[in-house]
């Protein structure tokens, strides 16, 4: 077989083909831009060019907001059932299966006990690749036991929500959990214990309509669609345009529905910060010992 060069001709005007390693470069779901993986890694799973804060799972989160070491998990081995025998192109119970051998967890919350720059709290974080993060009875039960240990230790709560909503497959016995969950955190505010809120990307359906929106404070990650109905349907309904940016957590924040809306890299010092307000303790940091 004879080896020959194309000629300049040949080759003109046809673009070169560029070879990227695969795993080094991710593109943003945001701006479009292909950037380099270890630099959105180096900031914390942020685009470096829009600074739009990628999704991430509960155990990483877990690890950006818990001081090291100190996270305990509670409430473990509670797994879901098949109350109605669900089945539409695939079976309730499959679906389950697969999300367990997924994420390696047992449902779509993680709860436990840690602290966050050294001031105790209950931690509960949404993982949205189990089943979408949704809300069955597991969920509902889960969180609702996490708000009764902090009733029972006293201590404040905090709930990093990541969830398409309530669970359709379990119908109204995942609705239930709205009124659960928002009973269990009345009795969390009865005995004077704060609650935190931290919705990020996405946070929308009947976890917006219940828990996630009614903490004593309410924080968002940038950019973080929040609602109940998706935008779409929304846009159908009223048979309107959208406003520039409706449901996303800036629009909230103008609008009365946030608190703070707060940078990944900076979210840990605000949770510090304001468990220390609610704990009446200094909210600076204490000065480095040399």
């Amino acid at each position: 077989m004879a080896w020959f060069r194309r000629k300049p001709e040949e080759t003109a005007g046809r673009p070169q083909k560029v070879n990227i390693a695969e795993g080094l470069w991710i593109k943003c779901d945001s701006c479009k831009e292909i950037v380099y993986r270890a630099e959105v890694e180096r900031g914390g799973r942020v685009c470096p060019k829009c600074r739009y804060p990628f999704r991430i799972g509960s155990r990483e989160r877990i690890g950006l907001l818990a001081d090291a070491g100190s996270f305990e998990e509670r409430q473990t081995g509670l797994t879901p059932a098949d109350p109605l025998n669900f089945k539409d192109s695939k079976r309730y119970r499959d679906r389950v299966k697969s999300a367990r051998q997924k994420t390696t967890l047992e449902e779509a919350v993680i709860t436990g006990v840690a602290r966050i720059g050294g001031l105790p709290t209950v931690l509960c974080v949404f993982e949205f690749d189990y089943l979408g993060g949704s809300m069955g009875s597991v969920v509902g039960e889960k969180l609702t036991r996490a708000i009764e240990l902090a009733i029972d230790k006293h201590m404040p709560v905090i709930i990093v929500s990541a969830s398409g909503g309530a669970r359709m497959q379990e119908g109204i016995l995942s609705l239930m959990q709205m009124a659960k969950t928002s009973a269990a955190l009345e009795r969390l505010s009865e005995a004077g214990l704060p609650y935190v809120s931290v919705l990020t990307d996405p946070t929308t359906g009947g976890v917006t309509a219940s828990f996630a929106m009614l903490g004593d404070v309410n924080v968002a990650e940038p950019r973080a669609l929040i609602g109940f109905a998706g935008p779409r349907v929304i846009a159908e309904t009223i048979r309107q345009p959208l406003p520039e940016g409706f449901q996303r957590s800036e629009f909230l924040l103008e609008h009365g529905q946030l608190d703070l809306v707060v940078e990944r890299r900076d979210l840990k010092e605000t949770l510090r910060r304001l468990l220390a307000f609610f704990a009446d303790q200094p909210t600076d940091p204490p000065p480095e010992r040399a």
